[in-house]
């Protein structure tokens, strides 16, 4: 098993849809290739800006097929197994592999309120179940469900996972979780904190406004591991006003991740990225006038 380098700037890709709800292929690998052309060191597909939840199994292994074609190698092709349950997770872990994935990024069980001993004991079985190393997934949000640090550390201490992408916001959390297992590559999932995260030990970044601006993040990443940390400031400071699209829809009308995962994918057609802006159902898309606003806040951060 080749056990990939994680660092850098691994942004978690939105998934194109064409209109019958299946996975465009092609613009899945020339949005790979923009990616790999912005600099990135690796991608991640399913993940939570991939709307990875609503994916059916033919969609996210057509999604990671694409991506894995274009890495060919070159860079570290990521995949979610987000289920609610073990053996599920090692169902979906076992096809994203065998579609080209090089690791599995996956959360603790959810739904079912699990002891922090099982999910360790998850960990270790989908670990011992696939042919491929697993990232732990810190995402409360979705999941209601924290990897708290001591759980971290155990994980590693038994090579249950080989990293860990950190979406909580916790900063207090996360800068233990570096003290209690600072060989542990940790990637922060923060668009607003990836400085502060970066200054603190964070081996990289997994943005989901990387799909609008990886170049941003790149950026961002490479002037913070130079010492330059005035330079990284200000491209955060950019890239936080960019992040305002995620808020241009009306929650009274759509759900906020409808919103936010429009809002990328809106901004994205108008940069050329992809052709179409489509989302999964049930969520349901954004209105000419807010996606206007979007084309404002993409011309205010320079692109």
């Amino acid at each position: 098993m080749t056990v990939p380098a994680l660092y850098g700037v691994i942004p978690p890709l939105v998934t194109p849809l064409s209109a019958d709800g299946s996975v465009d292929e092609k613009a899945m690998a020339e949005l790979a290739e923009s990616q790999l052309a912005a600099g990135v060191d690796g991608l991640f597909v399913g993940g939570s800006s991939g709307e990875v939840a609503l994916l059916d199994t033919e969609q996210l292994t057509a999604a990671v097929s694409a991506a894995a074609r274009v890495a060919a190698g070159s860079v570290p092709v990521l995949a979610g197994s987000i289920e609610t349950g073990t053996r599920r997770v090692i169902a979906t872990a076992r096809q994203v592999v065998a579609a080209g994935a090089d690791a599995v990024v996956t959360t603790a069980p959810f739904y079912i309120a699990p002891h922090d001993d099982e999910i360790i004991g998850h960990f270790a079985a989908v670990a011992a179940a696939i042919d491929a190393p697993v990232v732990a997934y810190d995402y409360p949000a979705g999941t209601a469900q924290r990897l708290r640090p001591h759980v971290v550390a155990e994980l590693h201490r038994q090579g249950s996972v080989i990293g860990l992408k950190d979406s909580s916001g916790d900063l207090v959390t996360f800068r233990e979780i570096l003290r209690l297992v600072p060989d542990l590559p940790v990637l922060t999932g923060s668009e607003l904190l990836a400085d502060t995260a970066l200054s603190l030990g964070a081996a990289g970044l997994v943005p989901g406004l990387g799909n609008v601006d990886p170049e941003g993040y790149v950026r961002l990443y490479r002037a913070a591991k130079d010492g330059r940390w005035a330079d990284a400031a200000a491209e955060q400071d950019r890239l936080a006003r960019l992040f305002r699209i995620v808020s241009v829809a009306d929650t009274g009308r759509i759900g906020f991740t409808a919103g936010a995962l429009g809002a990328f994918k809106a901004a994205m057609v108008l940069r050329g990225t992809i052709p179409d802006g489509r989302v999964n159902p049930p969520m349901l898309p954004l209105q000419q006038d807010e996606i206007d606003r979007i084309a404002g806040l993409l011309a205010d951060a320079g692109l």
